[in-house]
């Protein structure tokens, strides 16, 4: 085969791409599996950068559990406390405690990362003037400046 590599760009780029990949995927070729690898990633990086993927709305992945198992909210307060908790994690008004993630993970034998919330970013708020001091350094007026220490003579 030749040595083509498609870069993508676009969606019709994208399709030349996946045709070059079922093409090299018949061959045993070493030159062509090194092609293949290299022309699947660059189709993941398109995709990723075209379709980036969202992180799971929890609600969304309990009422497809649910949906998955035939379960009614009345089936869910064993896993999530009371009526009124089960209908507040469904609308996304609270999240689960470490418990109730305990136990869906238990129930569904699911990953508990996938009931965890993603991690949150650092925020880019102003440093504290505490904070800003020590970054800066302190300077110390004259009088608070340490006094050397003097040599006893005797």
């Amino acid at each position: 085969m030749d040595a083509t590599m498609i870069l993508i760009d676009s969606d019709a780029e994208l399709a030349r791409a996946g045709a070059l990949v079922d093409r090299l995927w018949k061959s045993d070729d070493p030159t062509d599996i090194a092609r293949l690898q290299a022309q699947a990633r660059l189709i993941a990086a398109y995709e990723e950068s075209k379709w980036p993927r969202r992180p799971p709305n929890i609600a969304e992945l309990i009422r497809h559990l649910m949906d998955q198992h035939g379960l009614t909210r009345a089936d869910m307060a064993p896993l999530l406390g009371t009526p009124s908790r089960v209908s507040e994690v469904l609308r996304g008004k609270k999240g689960l405690s470490m418990a109730m993630v305990q136990r869906l993970r238990t129930r569904f034998q699911i990953p508990a990362d996938l009931l965890l919330p993603p991690p949150r970013k650092a925020s880019a708020s102003r440093p504290t003037k505490r904070a800003a001091a020590s970054i800066r350094g302190f300077r110390r007026s004259a009088s608070e400046a340490p006094r050397p220490k003097t040599r006893d003579p005797g």
